[in-house]
């Protein structure tokens, strides 16, 4: 059986109903931004709008329109164990960084990925309120509103966000290097950052999902950089499990110390 090469069968042709589909529910959330939309609480500490469910709705209708025999997983969507038999799967955020959207900072952006045997194929950030696209397929680099991004060579100081507390168990010989850059609500979009050369790393914490960093990580990977779990490997995605225990995002040797960190939570 010959390898399997994910770069072929039609991923392109995926890209640009990505970023269409990306680009409108983009403006369908900027609707909604900044003008109170209505509130709900999931499990009682995250909240989800309005806009998070119109552009959920566009993104399902829209992309299963188009890709009948693709499965679908979205944070606003029940999960549907029948997407587990499909051979490729749209995987969305509609709004990443709703707790941020909803007090009127920029960093929100709009997740959307193709996935295929647990990896990204192609990966779509639509960011409308800092007007910025992001995208990537397997081996065709990273871009930025059409301009080739890639992370920053590390120089004598790292800007780092995450948890204070991960940062903190970060060698001595490496906290007088660090800055902490200011917290975003938008795992995907700090993700961006990294792949764009404005930070150098962070950590996650513990029970990110598939939906948002399927698309970023992939951006990451083809910008130069890594999302690594505590053994050192890519997260996968789409399959039953669709949460993360800890990983660390970033590149070089800075990322090699941000998985020594938190492969020793678990020692």
């Amino acid at each position: 059986m010959p390898e399997h090469d994910p770069t072929t069968a039609g991923v392109a042709d995926d890209l640009p109903l990505l970023r269409d589909a990306a680009r409108e529910a983009g403006l369908i959330a900027m609707r909604y931004f900044g003008n109170s939309p209505q509130v709900w609480m999931k499990g009682g500490t995250s909240p989800v709008s309005e806009a998070d469910h119109a552009a959920d709705a566009y993104l399902r209708r829209t992309l299963l329109a188009a890709r009948p025999d693709y499965g679908w997983l979205s944070e606003e969507t029940v999960d549907d164990p029948a997407r587990l038999s499909a051979r490729r799967t749209f995987v969305v955020d509609p709004i990443d960084g709703t707790r941020g959207f909803l007090e009127g900072q920029r960093t929100w952006c709009v997740s959307v990925a193709v996935v295929e045997h647990g990896r990204t194929l192609a990966g779509v950030l639509e960011c409308p309120a800092m007007d910025e696209t992001y995208w990537a397929l397997p081996g065709q680099g990273a871009f930025r509103n059409g301009k080739r991004i890639a992370v920053r060579s590390l120089g004598d100081k790292a800007e780092i966000s995450g948890l204070k507390q991960l940062i903190d168990l970060m060698p001595a010989g490496w906290q007088e290097r660090l800055t902490r850059a200011p917290y975003s609500p938008s795992l995907a979009y700090r993700l961006a950052m990294i792949a764009n050369g404005t930070l150098d790393a962070t950590f996650v914490k513990p029970n990110a999902h598939d939906w948002d960093v399927a698309a970023a990580d992939l951006i990451l990977r083809e910008a130069g950089g890594q999302l690594l779990d505590p053994h050192g490997r890519a997260p996968l995605y789409a399959g039953e499990v669709t949460r993360h225990g800890a990983l660390a995002a970033g590149s070089g040797e800075l990322l090699a110390v941000l998985v020594d960190v938190i492969a020793g939570l678990d020692a």
